[in-house]
């Protein structure tokens, strides 16, 4: 017998944005094939737009990397025919309508080829600066007829610690490139948040950026691909330290690329099975659930873009997988609002509870066991009292009512690889 507690009557803070997602809806297809409307059905909060430039449905190398936008880096910045925003403009336009906000990625995409275009340094740092500050007034401001979107965080770069798909430049130019940037968009916009690097995962090039950091950081972005929430936890308190360190203490923690991985060669196909799987939906809800009682402030899935990360829609016809309703059902907590109490005794079990403020109340629990020959577990729920609806997510049921039940009279049996969301 397992034991989750739940205390409805000691609130602690507000259930945090853990189900944000990589990437935006396909709308529009002169197909059929389109997920707009289940996309928005999610209530994904926020939509990071990395590797975005990869998605023919989104408009492939028309959007959002900077040398998309503004295609000739020797024209004028202050010049809006030296932009190109049509694609982009409809993207962003897309993920907004769905109800989703743009976290916006400046820099590009990850480049894998041998030749690199985008991921090189631009020529010159500042007036890469002052594009980025058009691209923002065009998107926030409506400069050069652009749009009025509530876009609240920018973030610089990708991975500029990885193994040079992203950056091929070296550590001490970034350090300089991000502080000419950072300095000029935090001075050009005080009211927005400015942040990055997006690290791949290197925490002594973290502690080296930080150390000699004195432009704005209001968030630190970061990545982890691993099949242990533990993992994850351990490098959030790491990053989380390394900023209190430094005196960042008021800058967020964001990871905002995550995703199930045994491996990069050993193991990495068995990762991309397991990405769509009923295993992977329950990974899925436990490291929502572990980023809600950590230090992190958001988690963004790492992808929602039609593609092999892709744990959430189908990669040929974008219909709901698995993992969707992981993040719908943590999408009901968020939508409660009021994060209490709640704890697990048992191994492989993770909860969250949460309420609002007329009354409703809801407990979502994760059994996610990474290991082929797990037993079912009993679990007893301490603290939610009255009848609750039960909505089961395993190999047989999407989500769905199964019945009630009073959670604090009975016990209640869960396979491997489940999520069960009460609602009281």
């Amino acid at each position: 017998m397992q034991n989750i507690r739940v205390n409805f009557d000691r609130p602690v803070g507000r259930i945090k944005p853990m189900h944000a997602v990589n990437n935006g809806p396909v709308r529009d297809r002169p197909d059929s094939r389109e997920n707009f409307a289940a996309y928005a059905d999610a209530g994904f909060p926020y939509a990071r737009t990395h590797d975005a430039a990869y998605g023919e449905e989104y408009g492939g190398d028309h959007i959002v990397d900077v040398h998309n936008i503004f295609p000739d880096f020797e024209k004028d910045p202050a010049d809006p025919a030296s932009y190109d925003f049509v694609m982009t403009d409809k993207y962003f336009r897309d993920i907004s309508d769905a109800g989703t906000r743009v976290f916006n990625r400046l820099g590009t995409k990850i480049e894998h080829s041998i030749k690199k275009y985008g991921s090189l340094p631009p020529k010159d740092f500042q007036k890469w600066a002052v594009i980025c500050e058009h691209i923002i007034r065009h998107y926030t401001e409506g400069w050069a007829d652009g749009l009025h979107l509530d876009m609240e965080y920018w973030e610089i770069w990708n991975e500029p610690d990885g193994y040079g798909g992203c950056w091929g430049g070296t550590m001490e130019e970034f350090f300089r490139f991000y502080h000419i940037a950072a300095t000029h968009l935090k001075a050009a916009f005080p009211h927005l948040k400015i942040g990055g690097p997006a690290l791949a995962g290197d925490m002594k090039w973290a502690e080296a950026f930080l150390a000699q950091l004195k432009a704005p950081l209001d968030f630190f972005s970061w990545h982890i691909y691993t099949t242990s929430q533990e993992i994850i936890r351990r490098r959030a308190a790491e990053v989380r330290g390394l900023l209190d360190r430094y005196g960042f203490g008021n800058t967020e923690s964001i990871l905002n690329e995550w995703n199930y991985v045994k491996g990069w060669k050993d193991g990495f196909l068995e990762s991309l099975e397991t990405i769509i799987s009923i295993k992977g939906a329950a990974f899925d809800a436990a490291c929502m659930i572990a980023g809600q009682h950590s230090s992190i402030d958001m988690m963004m899935y790492y992808d929602a873009r039609p593609m092999i990360w892709n744990g959430l829609f189908d990669y040929y016809t974008l219909r709901p997988k698995w993992g969707y309703y992981a993040f719908t059902m943590f999408g009901t907590l968020y939508k409660l609002g009021q994060a209490v109490e709640c704890t697990s005794d048992g191994e492989d079990l993770y909860a969250a509870a949460a309420c609002d403020g007329s009354g409703r109340r809801g407990l979502m629990i994760a059994y996610y066991a990474d290991a082929d020959n797990a037993l079912e577990k009993t679990v007893r729920i301490h603290g939610l009292d009255g009848i609750a609806e039960q909505y089961l997510l395993d190999q047989d049921h999407l989500g769905a009512s199964v019945g009630s039940i009073c959670p604090a009279e009975t016990s209640i049996t869960m396979k491997p690889n489940t999520v069960l969301l009460l609602l009281a």
